[in-house]
């Protein structure tokens, strides 16, 4: 069990990681002072640089934190639990600073000397894990790479949400993740599954809750 003190040098990270994701989200990483980020936070420089070794390592782990404000608090399984992922991210990129932030770094980071392909690996990673468990489960149709389509889901929600974002400031992503799904599902699951995956606005407030 953590003692206190471990208890609560994770609050502070946490704090400062959101602090960080706020005003990355508002300000981009260039107007995302460590200044504002402290005030923000209401903590010091000291307990930054405690946890993070510069401004760089702090977008980071904002960048790479997107999974986990979303894949800990789905139950789903298989091929729904990754229909689920993307409905649930189209909600919380309109709603969630820390999810928001670490898309906006990711796109933006060569302005600031990024490369880092990690948070779409994470990403394409996750799906392939829930399309191999649906592959074990017999969801999907002969030949279907769960490999080749969690990277290709990843890729399209990228370019996706940048349309969106564009179209309609985001108010949209979920009726396009909706389409994405209705596009996709006939040719990678067999048809008993495609149909009773549920895909739709009435599934999206379930998971919200």
């Amino acid at each position: 069990m953590a003692g206190p003190r471990q208890e609560r040098a994770v609050q502070t990270r946490d704090a400062i990681l959101r602090a960080a994701a706020e005003t990355f989200d508002e300000l981009g990483y260039a107007g995302a002072g460590v200044n504002l980020i402290l005030k923000r936070a209401g903590l010091t420089t000291g307990a930054l640089y405690f946890h993070f070794d510069s401004k760089e390592g702090l977008a980071r782990a904002v960048m790479n934190a997107q999974p986990e404000t979303i894949v800990p608090r789905l139950q789903s399984e298989g091929l729904q639990r990754l229909v689920d992922i993307t409905l649930f991210w189209s909600h919380l990129l309109q709603v969630d600073p820390l999810l928001r932030a670490g898309v906006r770094l990711t796109g933006e980071q060569a302005s600031w000397g990024g490369s880092d392909v990690t948070p779409y690996q994470s990403w394409a990673g996750i799906m392939a894990d829930c399309l191999r468990e649906a592959r074990g489960r017999g969801e999907l149709r002969a030949g279907v790479s769960p490999e080749e389509l969690g990277e290709f889901v990843t890729e399209a929600c990228t370019g996706m949400q940048m349309f969106s974002s564009v179209a309609s400031g985001r108010q949209d992503l979920s009726e396009r993740t909706i389409r994405m799904w209705g596009l996709l599902l006939p040719g990678i699951a067999v048809p008993a599954v495609a149909s009773r995956t549920e895909v739709s606005h009435e599934r999206l407030k379930v998971l919200i809750g």
